[in-house]
Parts: structure tokens; C-alpha cells; sequence
């Protein structure tokens, strides 16, 4: 085999199919936001709409939506500077562009005969290599290829991504019967790697998977709370986090996506399943229709189920046809129920009490458990994409097939029986055969059920997935796990070194949030003794990063409490400096260390990442040196990386134009909100590699790594810093005294941003002087040890371990 087929197979490419450009076709909410996400992957997109009207530009659609995407919250965009780069063109004068694209997504509005006029337009302007595909929420993909030639409808499919395209995860794949294979396994291919989603193969059925189940379950729940009289910020209390799902809950979430839009999704299911046995629940509930027709739609009007007035937040009343207060509760006896570990006993408990809410909560599970065993074989080729459409589309913790496995099978299969017999479930419908046939559950070893092919169907095994050392886990299936896999060099309660035979050494830590305490620093310290004596390089990864963790949220204040209580500030100071002399020990470690970064880089995390030889972010990767939101400085180094990296960056000009907006982001504790602003701050560096699947964050990191020792690595000599002095110190605290005169920010406020002025300036000394490291080491250890000790910060410390939330005094 050819090197270059091997690099082509290592990066999942299908049949040298490469997507070198994007067009879109219609910039509304969702048009727009996938042009922006293309460019968040750094591939070149083209947005289409249709012409500006008489006097304007001619792309002025266009042109607008992009203006709006870098004010859209969460924004679009990781970089809002990066908007510039989606090209704009119109239907009439640019069709020619589309020859150029080799990928083109169709999301105009949701109209059939829209769709088709469209369709007849741009068919003879599509390269006979593209692929083209529909962003349809729910449209039949085979009633839209119908308006196609032949050759086209081969390479036509539906794409359908969820809102906001940034942020979710989920994309679903729906084919016609003309599509061609492989036309599926080159988009699934790119959408995984380049775009980061999770991709399901959905059937072309009305909704498809994840808003077919997700609705059916907004239906149900609504259905089953006007039954047991609970109300709306009640049943949000119950079906949000407290289940292991969006925090919005139920009705929140509603007003989030629309009540317009939930209602025409709704209308979708009344008019397109006249024969589903469910049939009867796909009318909008008799509240939501009232609020629609009033034109309450929800955050996009400022009121639907719920509405904001100044700072409180009023639930809709629809016996009054008015807004009331909001801030109903789950029973304490209801919140112990579902902080049960065990699913057996949860849903038992639920199943077997009188309580209404957990009758209700039983219900809205039974409904759940019954829709989609009846609907298994006409929506979705197998379980397991059922679990990850509702996973990844909606914020479940846990699919509905896992929770129900995980329940016991046969056990909760005979209670939803029992529940359909006595006329209680919302159909009458069986359950299907397969249910009772034996089995514990729908997720094993060999793959999950199909009761479309009556077999149980592994996983894709497209190149692109040997990318992912570890897959999403599902329930049952032993899908190896990055907390257990591999050979474990060392482990105890606070980190686990492990390695994968390939000769990189593996460094996990285990605390919560990975917080670094002096258990984890002790192990930090032992892996690079390791690394250096027995391996080639050291990376610096988490499990849980795939699954939306952090990479770690600073220093454990905790574990350093009973320390500061029996001796006071004195006391933290030996910690403080070994934790220093760590990250120290990371920089010039004689072995490459890449830390694989995502979700969370904050104070010492943030610390740790700036010292590694390389680090490998997660797009969502938000870092910051946050240490005064406790009264506190950084003081793990991240100051004496910020006078370095202004000085290098510097380059023999004025250091202080270089330094202000770095020190400016530790002063007032900013935190990116993207791997691509961290790289702005200064956090990370230009070299860095930013990847967007979450579950190819270990391999892009290895890769890293084992380049940099081929490489014959050698870490950086150590040298002196020039910094600012007393020059800088004084300029940048004159800035802070209008601040505070200004009430932008406290006294204390002042006195941490002058303490960090002197760090990051080198203290009372000459501008131009040259400093060691060490020299900004100790003067960030002495002004952390000298705020530790002033009340006002214990204040903060204390508030923010009891409230997790900072206080401003």
C-alpha cells in the first residue's frame, strides 16, 4: 500500500473524497449558522440567498445574516472576526459558484414547493462530483429528490443539523433508495471529522429520529402533567437535570426552540402519521395552541410558557389566561428518589409510589419506553440510534433504550404491559414480540437490535472511526472506556498513568472537575519521572473531555482548607511552590508533554496547559486565568507565561503594548469562549492545534506527541525575560485607579489588579531589566500567600465553596 493511501485512510477520507469547499443554500437562522460552523472547521463556504431588493447590494441577504451571526448568543462563530471569510452570493448572479463546491447543503424554508423551484435552478450548475443535501427538519428527502434528474438523486440525501449547528451534536444521515452508499459514508466521514458531530442514519420518516421521539416525549409529558395538575415551572424542576437532562426541562425548552416552531414539527406528525396508534397525542395541547395563536412563541417574543418581568421569572396560568410567579419544586422525597444510583431501584421506586410527581415521572418513562419500542422498526435501523439522537440532539444523559436496559428489561417491559392493559399508557398498541423474547435488553457486545433486520447491528466501522481510541460509550455494549482501557503503570484515588503499548505514557487525574490538589501534582510529578525513564512522551488527557468535561477548573481550594485553618496563609506557601516547581517540571520536562485540552482550562488548569510543549484543544475549549474571582492571583506560573509570551511577542519593541491586554484578561478573570479566542489571549499558542471531535481529541494528541519526540525533541533553554518594571507597574495602575473611580470595580478589586501589575511588570526595578523565571515565580507565590491572608479574600473563598458562585466585595 501506498504512504500517501495510508495517510488517507488514517484521516478517513472515503474513495478520495475530500470537501475543499461548502456552498449554502439559504441564509436564514440555520443557513447561516452552518456556513459559520464550516468556517469554525476552517473549510471555505459559499452562502447563497436570493438577491437584495432594488437599491440595495446584491447580496444584502447575505450580507445581513453575517452581520447578525457575530451578535447571535451563544455565537456562532468561535472567532466573530472570522465572519469576513463566508463568501456571500445570490441565486441570480452567482450560480457558476456552485460548481466550485463540493458539498452543498439546501436550508431554505420549510416548503416543499420552495425546495422544488430551487432544485430545478441549481441542478445543472452541481459539479457531477458533489454531494447535495437537504437541511430539512423533517420534509420527506424521497418527496424532495423526486424534482431531481436520476444522476443527481444518487448523490442527494437529507443532513439534518440541530440548533444552534455550533454547539449540538448531533447531525442525522437520511438516504432515499437511490442514494448511493457511498455518498453516505463520505458525508458521515466529513461530518464527523472536519465538523466534529455525532452522526445518526435516520429513516426517512416524518421528524426522523431525535425531533420524532423528543416531541413525542415534549407531547407526552405535557399530556401527563395537565393529567396529575402540576405546573409548568414544577414539571421543568423534574424533567430537567434532576433526570439527567437539559436543565431547561420541558416547557423552558419549548420556549427556547419556539412554540411556533414545536407546533409546525407537531403539524408534521398530525398530517404525515394518520395511522400511527399514537395519533391522538400529536395535537398541540390546548395551552400551547392558545399562546401561538396570542403570538407567544416563546424567547423569541419575550413570553410564551414562561416570561421574564425585571428579575423574576412568571409561569403562564391558562385557567386565568395570565402570567403568575414561578418556582415550584420536586418533592424532597422525589429529588432522594432520583439521586438513586441504581436505575433498578429508581425507576421502581418511581413505578410502585403514590406520589403524584412520581407517578407522573413514571408515566412520562412508560410513554417513553412503549413509543419507541412500537416505532423501533419504521424510525431508525437500530437502538443504538435512538439512544444517540436523544443523546446528542436533546441533552439526555442516558438514551431511552439505555435507561430502560439499565432499569431491567423484562421487568419494566412488564409493567408498561400491565399499564397498556389496564388502559392507562396513551396507546393501546402492544408491545412488539422482540420486547418479551428473552433478551435483557437491546445493547450487547455484538452490537445493538435492529427489528428491522431482526439481528443485532455492530457499529460503523468507517476509517474515520479509527480516529476515536474511544467511542462514545453505550449501555451494555463494553465499549471500552478511557477511565479503565489500556495497561495502568500507576493508580490511586487521585490520578491513573496508563499507556496503549505505542510508547506515549498516559497522565488522568480522577478528582472532580480535575481539580489539581497535592495528591495530583504528586502524580503529575511521578508521571514525568516515568515518561523521562521509560517512554517517549507524556500526554496529559481526561475520560471524561469526550463526554463534556474540563479539562481541569484550577486548584483544589478545598483539599487546602484544613491546612489554612491549623496554620493559616503560611501554611498553603509549600504547596503553592510545589506546584510551581510542577508546572516548571512540565516545560522542561526531557520528554514532549501535550496536554489534550477540552471544556474547562481554568486558573491552575489554564496554568498547567500554558506549561505543556504542545497542547491539542477542543474547539469548545474555554480557558482564563480566573484566580481573582477568589481574591486571589495566579500563581502556578500563568503570570510569569504572560510577561514571557509579551516579551517574545515583543520582539525588542515596547513590551507594554504587548502586555496590557494580557494582563487585562488575568485582572478582570476573562475566559474564551473558544479554543480560537484562548489562542487571541494568548493561552494558547499559534502552533496549537485546535480538533473538533471530542472523541479524537486523544488520537490527535498522540499523533502530536509521538511527532515531536521523532522530531528529537529537546525542551526550551531557559533564558532571561525582559520585562516593563516600575514603568509598566505604574501605567497599568494608573488604569485601575479610574476603574475604581469609575465603581467598575471594588478596592479589593484594585489592590489584586496591583499585585498582578507588579508580576507581570517584574516588580520595583528598572524597565528593560531581565529577569529569571524563578524571580516572577516567587513574586507571584508572595502575592498569593499575602492575599490569602486578607479577609476580604477568605470572604471569596468561602463564598464561592459554599455557593460555587463569586462574591464581589
Amino acid at each position: 500500500m501506498l504512504i500517501k493511501d495510508i495517510n488517507r485512510r488514517e484521516f478517513g477520507f472515503v474513495n478520495n473524497f475530500i470537501v475543499k469547499k461548502v456552498a449554502v443554500l439559504g441564509a436564514g437562522v440555520m443557513g447561516a449558522q452552518i456556513a459559520a460552523h464550516c468556517i469554525n472547521a476552517r473549510v471555505p463556504v459559499i452562502l447563497f440567498d436570493l438577491p437584495g431588493k432594488e437599491g440595495q447590494p446584491r447580496d444584502a441577504l447575505v450580507m445581513r445574516a453575517i452581520e447578525q451571526l457575530k451578535k447571535l448568543s451563544p455565537a456562532p462563530l468561535a472567532d466573530s472576526a472570522q465572519a469576513e471569510l463566508i463568501e456571500t452570493a445570490n441565486f441570480d448572479d452567482h450560480l457558476d459558484k456552485l460548481l466550485q463546491a463540493d458539498l452543498i447543503i439546501e436550508a431554505i424554508a420549510e416548503r416543499m414547493d420552495w425546495k422544488h423551484q430551487l432544485y430545478a435552478k441549481i441542478g445543472a450548475h452541481i459539479a457531477p462530483h458533489a454531494i447535495f443535501a437537504t437541511n430539512t427538519s423533517g420534509l420527506s428527502i424521497t418527496e424532495l429528490a423526486s424534482a431531481l434528474p436520476d444522476e443527481l438523486r444518487s448523490r442527494f440525501c437529507g443532513v439534518h443539523f440541530f440548533n444552534p449547528p455550533r454547539y449540538m451534536h448531533l447531525v442525522e444521515l437520511i438516504p432515499t433508495a437511490a442514494t448511493q452508499p457511498h455518498i453516505l459514508d463520505q458525508l458521515e466521514t466529513f461530518l464527523t471529522s472536519t465538523l466534529g458531530k455525532g452522526v445518526v442514519r435516520a429513516i426517512d420518516t416524518p421528524n426522523f429520529i431525535a425531533n420524532r421521539v423528543g416531541v413525542f416525549g415534549m407531547l407526552a409529558t405535557m399530556h401527563e402533567a395537565e393529567k396529575y395538575g402540576l405546573s409548568y415551572d414544577l414539571v421543568d424542576d423534574l424533567t430537567g437535570s434532576k433526570l439527567g437532562r437539559a436543565k431547561s426541562g420541558t416547557f423552558r425548552t419549548a420556549d427556547v426552540v419556539g412554540l411556533d416552531t414545536l407546533g409546525h414539527v407537531i403539524r408534521t406528525m398530525t398530517d404525515k402519521l394518520p395511522d400511527d396508534p399514537f395519533h391522538s397525542l400529536y395535537q398541540p395541547p390546548t395551552a400551547l395552541a392558545k399562546l401561538i395563536a396570542d403570538g407567544k412563541l416563546g424567547q423569541k417574543t419575550g413570553a410564551g410558557f414562561f416570561k421574564k418581568a425585571g428579575k423574576e421569572i412568571l409561569r403562564y396560568d391558562a385557567a386565568s389566561d395570565d402570567y403568575v410567579a414561578s418556582g415550584a419544586k420536586a418533592d424532597e422525597l422525589i429529588v432522594r428518589i432520583l439521586k438513586e444510583k441504581d436505575p433498578s431501584k429508581r425507576i421502581k421506586a418511581l413505578h410502585d409510589s403514590t406520589h403524584p410527581q412520581a407517578q407522573f415521572l413514571w408515566a412520562i418513562f412508560r410513554d417513553s419506553f412503549h413509543y419507541i419500542a412500537v416505532h423501533l422498526e419504521s424510525i431508525a435501523d437500530n437502538a443504538r440510534d435512538v439512544d444517540f439522537a436523544l443523546r446528542w440532539g436533546f441533552g439526555w444523559q442516558q438514551g431511552p433504550f439505555e435507561l430502560w436496559q439499565s432499569a431491567g428489561w423484562q421487568q419494566v417491559a412488564q409493567w408498561v404491559k400491565e399499564d397498556i392493559d389496564a388502559g392507562n399508557a396513551l396507546s393501546s398498541a402492544p408491545l412488539p414480540a422482540w420486547v418479551f423474547d428473552g433478551r435483557d435488553g437491546v445493547h450487547s457486545a455484538a452490537g445493538s437490535w435492529s427489528a428491522l433486520r431482526k439481528a443485532d447491528v455492530p457499529r460503523a466501522d468507517l476509517p474515520v472511526y479509527a480516529r476515536q481510541l474511544f467511542r462514545a460509550p453505550l449501555v451494555g455494549s463494553n465499549t471500552p472506556h478511557g477511565r479503565s482501557a489500556g495497561t495502568t503503570v500507576h493508580e490511586d484515588d487521585a490520578v491513573r498513568l496508563w499507556h496503549q503499548n505505542d510508547g506515549l505514557l498516559i497522565f488522568s487525574t480522577k478528582t472532580k472537575l480535575h481539580v489539581l490538589g497535592p495528591d495530583v501534582i504528586a502524580g503529575l510529578e511521578r508521571a514525568i519521572d516515568e515518561a523521562e525513564q521509560n517512554y517517549r512522551a507524556l500526554v496529559i488527557w481526561h475520560a471524561d473531555s469526550a463526554e463534556g468535561g474540563a479539562f481541569s477548573a484550577g486548584a483544589d481550594l478545598q483539599s487546602m482548607l484544613p491546612l489554612f485553618m491549623s496554620g493559616g496563609a503560611k501554611a498553603i506557601e509549600p504547596f503553592v511552590a510545589r506546584f510551581q516547581n510542577a508546572m516548571m517540571r512540565v516545560k522542561y520536562a526531557n520528554v514532549p508533554v501535550v496536554a489534550a485540552v477540552g471544556g474547562l482550562a481554568l486558573g491552575g488548569g489554564c496554568e498547567l496547559m500554558m506549561h505543556a510543549s504542545r497542547r491539542v484543544a477542543l474547539l469548545e475549549s474555554y480557558a482564563g486565568l480566573v484566580e481573582v474571582g477568589v481574591g486571589l492571583v495566579p500563581a502556578g506560573g500563568g503570570l510569569k507565561e504572560i510577561a514571557l509570551r509579551s516579551a517574545r511577542e515583543a520582539k525588542g519593541n515596547d513590551i507594554l503594548q504587548f502586555l496590557k491586554q494580557r494582563y487585562m484578561n488575568a485582572a478582570t478573570a476573562a475566559v474564551s469562549k473558544s479554543a480560537m479566542e484562548a489562542k487571541k489571549m494568548g493561552y494558547l499558542s499559534k502552533g496549537d492545534v485546535i480538533v473538533l471531535h471530542p472523541h479524537e481529541l486523544l488520537h490527535v494528541a498522540s499523533t502530536q506527541a509521538l511527532a515531536l519526540a521523532d522530531a528529537g525533541y529537546r525542551p526550551p533553554l531557559a533564558s532571561l525575560i525582559p520585562v516593563t518594571g516600575r514603568y509598566g507597574s505604574a501605567t497599568i495602575k494608573a488604569q485601575l485607579v479610574n476603574m475604581r473611580d469609575g465603581s467598575f470595580i471594588s478596592a479589593h478589586d484594585m489592590h489584586i489588579g496591583e499585585l498582578i501589575a507588579e508580576v507581570v511588570s517584574g516588580g520595583d526595578i528598572e524597565p528593560g531589566s531581565r529577569v529569571s523565571e524563578q524571580w516572577l515565580l516567587d513574586r507571584e507565590r508572595a502575592a498569593f500567600i499575602a492575599l490569602l491572608a486578607h479577609p476580604k479574600t477568605q470572604e471569596r473563598i468561602m463564598g464561592m465553596l459554599q455557593t460555587g458562585k463569586p462574591v464581589r466585595n
